[in-house]
């Protein structure tokens, strides 16, 4: 049972990392496909490497790798080592959850983050693909909009023109006060709190983060000023009524999505000391 868990999680990483990596040795890149393996920095083979999780044995294993231990039925993870190691990461993750999921989500940015990270900017951080609009396009609609970004990862590019204009100044320290669950960014983020779990939770479950993930990268490139439509990705024209609608749309989605991993990821943070004692 678990050899099979274990081949299908690797088949299905595959189909994302292989691509990648074929890419990757012609010099290659693509601003969707590539996003997730460049920003968050989990390498691929890291990726396809399965894990059952936390309490789980696996049935006849033996020397089943770093971090698990040989009983008489089968290998297992050593969870209470671990926890000894990480404890504190763990805590810090779910904490951060916790917050996020207690919190209403708001759905009134419009992707006007990847606006704000091109705002009168000299050089831009895609610059091997054209803009939709003009700068001073750009500018009009960022000034007439506002920003409304709550995620410091995304702020921290915003060009120096831009901060000022964001209705929040986050920061890292107030990270767990300021995410919610609309926000596309934190939920983009459950797939690195999924990959800093690991292996206490499942392959799996990393893999089902990772898939959302790349799912909202890909909205939130079709929403930002950049032209994809090359690469198949349709542009949504937030920049319109009719385009606002639509991100809203796939925001709500995303965020039901979001709400379901990441109760899977506090629930699995919440068995842990059971697991490991």
């Amino acid at each position: 049972m678990w050899r099979a868990r274990a081949e299908a999680h690797r088949r299905r990483v595959e189909a994302w990392t292989a691509p990648h990596l074929e890419r990757r040795l012609r010099g290659e890149t693509h601003p969707v496909e590539d996003f997730l393996f460049s920003y968050y920095g989990h390498r691929p083979a890291r990726l396809r490497q399965w894990h059952p999780g936390a309490g789980v044995v696996l049935a006849g294993a033996r020397d089943f790798g770093r971090g698990y231990v040989d009983t008489p039925e089968g290998a297992t993870l050593d969870t209470a080592a671990l926890l000894d190691r990480r404890g504190a990461t763990v805590e810090w993750i779910a904490r951060l959850l916790s917050a996020t999921a207690a919190r209403p989500a708001h759905f009134g940015c419009f992707g006007l983050h990847e606006w704000a990270m091109v705002y009168r900017a000299a050089e831009v951080r895609h610059g091997a693909w054209p803009l939709r609009l003009g700068g001073e396009e750009i500018a009009r609609v960022v000034e007439e909009r506002g920003v409304r970004c709550s995620h410091f990862d995304a702020f921290r590019f915003f060009t120096p023109e831009a901060r000022p204009l964001n209705v929040l100044q986050p920061t890292r320290e107030r990270q767990r006060e300021l995410e919610q669950p609309g926000c596309l960014h934190a939920n983009m983020d459950l797939y690195k709190w999924a990959y800093k779990l690991s292996p206490l939770v499942s392959g799996e479950l990393v893999a089902d983060c990772f898939a959302l993930a790349r799912d909202i990268r890909a909205v939130d490139m079709r929403a930002s000023p950049y032209d994809l439509s090359p690469l198949g990705y349709r542009p949504i024209r937030i920049e319109t009524p009719e385009g606002r609608a639509e991100y809203a749309a796939e925001q709500r989605g995303f965020a039901e999505r979001a709400r379901l991993q990441r109760r899977r990821l506090l629930d699995a943070c919440e068995r842990l000391p059971a697991a490991s004692g």
